[in-house]
């Protein structure tokens, strides 16, 4: 029976009445039911980015290592010489997480994998950047759990390492987690594969699971509130690694073996999304025929096999020559393979189901770059915070209060959190190093993002965030080479968070600008809200960077006692924005600290060339907590706990200087007779470098007679965080 749009069923769909007018004139009449939600889907904020495209085209998106720009495929591709490429992305999965934690994350690291292998790269890494609610709540504590539990399931089955984890907590992320996963794969050349349809007559192939009703209408839940409802989808996708390890071995030979004309994996609006955008992307036309389509449930509705959800799915075009030997491939991994219909001439996506027509829409009309809506909000500068003062607080002792930063669940050891991962990420390391073997190199992979930063000045802290992921990838020696980006953020309909993710933007692009460090592509996720408001603005800057020589990789711990320790940059005069003040106040503390982009790219420039000359023992960038809980982390090495003596002059007050946040500082260790070649470059690189004290065997961290204390008192402290 057919369902009549009537106007309340418009707006259920999350179609605005000027939106429904353009469906109107592009299609000269009105839309069937199934048309209504294609267009649904398509037009939502999380397929369309309407509210966000004219943001994210200001972004450098150009670089020379690049072979694919932002948006143009379904992950970065980035030169790493040898013929060898690098694909890259991070992407959101916060909204079915909020609802089901462990699937939610699962398909989350199941989706973007499938990006990566799409494009024709083996998967080989990939890293986790996770944020929640205060953990002494049972449904926070419960969402973190699972979440971690549906990641380190999907990637141990999968057989692709997690090799890095960042977790945030805040308030402002109860009952809304943040599930942001990055995937990194490896391809040659030539054996890229390309989105876009070509070649009139050729077969669409759809491979992979049965569709089910696996979150129908998840494109269009997650681009609402949480508290609105009435968009959830009837069921949270639900992954199934073991095929989608299958799938990938799959495509790949597929891909390899050059059976493939083009692919797109069915994420997000399902077939309606894949279809659309390999059809428009190319100004073709694609023809599906419903009645082929593998269905879990025989009485599913043509307009529940379009925008169903369900996982573990792909959509090839071939020749039609190479047809049998694409569905005999698929079928020998006990995937399911059809052909499911064609390219054609028209520029239509057309659905039949036994020769019916069902659908008949301009593909180009549907997709993002073509007919999709695009909007400017309305922006607004929110109230700034009040400056916060010191003297309104007790203020512990400075040993007692280094206790307590290393016990604090953001800056506190995650090591037992993830000890599922098969093999778990090396906790403490800034950044995760991957090795080429066969171009003997290795890349280099960091996360970064303080949303405390961020809601103080989001221009400010998103410009941090991409410096400290360059800072973390820098102390290893690797050369930062380019950036993805996961935006989270609260409802585009506010003007004060439309503000801050404009803000936002301008910060990253200015950093990635100075720092010669594209932007390769990424995902914006709004409507991160729930009844009690929106989330912390939460930029995640996911970054890739080449170590050329992986026998000089620097490590973030200190090596041997008698070295001395020394920071590069300058000493901290605010405590701003820091930890230190949340955890005594549990307030935002004004101002933010501000980056000096030119001093950064300085200290970058430096680190690469004291690691090049093999003048270091360790390097770990100053962040979040500060320079004493960084000092203190460099000594937990996991192979010999260390000590520290340190006797400096203050230049500030000891707060800041000890615990305060500033940007553009890493702490190194080295051989004393290699103090003065690191002065001479410290100079050409204009880094001031301060003489801290040295490493010791004796496990004591000693400070300027302020702190005492058993390195391996700090270890348990540091060890029982969370």
């Amino acid at each position: 029976m057919e369902i009549k749009v009537t106007p309340e069923l418009i707006e259920a769909h999350g179609i605005s009445p000027e939106e429904y007018e353009m469906i109107l004139e592009i299609l000269g009449r009105e839309p069937n039911y199934v048309e209504l939600g294609i267009f649904s889907v398509m037009y939502s904020e999380h397929a369309s980015y309407k509210n966000s495209i004219l943001q994210l085209k200001t972004l450098p998106r150009d670089g020379k290592a690049l072979l694919a720009k932002a948006g143009d495929e379904n992950a970065g591709v980035v030169d790493i010489g040898g013929g060898l490429a690098v694909c890259f992305k991070i992407e959101s999965h916060n909204h079915p997480s909020a609802v089901e934690p462990y699937h939610g994350a699962a398909t989350g690291l199941g989706g973007i994998l499938r990006d990566i292998f799409t494009m024709g790269a083996k998967p080989i890494a990939a890293v986790a950047s996770l944020f929640f609610g205060n953990t002494s709540k049972d449904r926070n504590r419960f969402l973190m759990d699972e979440a971690l539990r549906g990641i380190s399931d999907y990637g141990n089955t999968f057989e692709v390492p997690t090799v890095g984890a960042e977790l945030f907590f805040d308030d402002a992320y109860d009952g809304n987690p943040l599930v942001n996963a990055m995937a990194v794969g490896l391809v040659e050349h030539d054996k890229l594969a390309r989105s876009a349809a070509s070649g009139v007559g050729n077969v669409v192939v759809y491979a992979g699971a049965k569709t089910g009703r696996e979150g129908i209408h998840g494109a269009t839940f997650a681009s609402v509130d949480l508290e609105e409802d009435a968009e959830m989808p009837s069921n949270v996708q639900v992954g199934d690694p073991e095929m989608g390890k299958r799938l990938a071995e799959a495509t790949l030979e597929a891909i390899n073996t050059g059976l493939v004309v083009a692919i797109q994996d069915m994420g997000a609006a399902g077939l309606t999304c894949s279809s659309s955008e390999m059809a428009g992307k190319a100004g073709l036309g694609i023809q599906l025929d419903l009645e082929k389509i593998p269905l879990k449930d025989a009485d599913l509705e043509p307009w529940e096999i379009m925008l169903s959800e369900t996982q573990e799915r792909m959509l090839l075009v071939v020749e039609p020559k190479n047809l049998d030997t694409v569905l005999e491939l698929f079928r020998s991994k006990g995937l399911e393979a059809v052909a499911a219909g064609s390219v054609t001439d028209d520029g239509f996506l057309a659905v039949r189901k036994n020769g019916e027509l069902l659908a008949q829409i301009p593909a180009e009309a549907l997709i993002l770059g073509g007919g999709a809506p695009v909007y400017s909000p309305a922006q607004k500068e929110p109230e700034k915070l009040a400056e916060f003062s010191t003297s309104e607080i007790f203020i512990p002792g400075h040993g007692e209060m280094l206790l307590r930063l290393l016990a604090e669940p953001n800056i506190a050891s995650k090591t037992a959190l993830l000890a599922g991962f098969n093999p778990p990420p090396q906790d403490g390391a800034p950044a995760a190093l991957v090795p080429i073997p066969a171009i003997n190199k290795s890349i280099a992979l960091s996360t970064a993002c303080n949303p405390r930063h961020c809601e103080l000045d989001p221009f400010e802290g998103a410009k941090a965030a991409v410096a400290e992921a360059a800072r973390k990838i820098a102390c290893t020696g690797a050369k930062p080479i380019a950036i993805s980006n996961c935006l989270n953020f609260g409802s585009p309909k506010r003007p004060e968070v439309f503000w801050s993710f404009a803000q936002a933007i301008r910060g990253m692009g200015d950093a990635c600008r100075a720092f010669e460090t594209p932007v390769t592509g990424g995902n914006v996720s709004f409507y991160n809200e729930n009844p009690h408001g929106a989330i912390l603005p939460s930029p995640v800057i996911a970054m890739l960077g080449i170590l050329e020589n992986p026998s000089q990789a620097c490590p973030p711990w200190f090596q041997n006692g008698g070295d001395q320790i020394a920071l590069l940059g300058e000493a901290c005069s605010t405590l701003g924005g820091s930890q230190y003040l949340h955890s005594l106040s549990g307030e935002l503390a004004a101002p933010a600290p501000q980056l000096d982009l030119e001093k950064e790219k300085n200290l970058l420039l430096l680190l690469n060339a004291l690691v090049e000359k093999d003048l270091l023992a360790s390097a770990r960038p100053v962040s979040q907590g500060g320079l004493l809980p960084c000092l203190a982390q460099a000594c937990f090495n996991p192979e010999k706990t260390l000590g520290a003596k340190l006797d400096f002059e203050l230049q500030h007050e000891a707060e800041a200087e000890y615990f305060g946040e500033s940007h553009s500082r890493a702490a190194i260790s080295f051989k004393t007779e290699k103090l003065e070649e690191i002065r001479r470059l410290c100079a050409e690189y204009q880094t001031p470098i301060t003489l801290l004290g040295k490493v010791n065997d004796d496990t004591i961290f000693e400070v300027n007679q302020h702190i005492n204390e058993k390195t391996e008192h700090l270890l348990q402290v540091f060890s029982a965080g969370i």
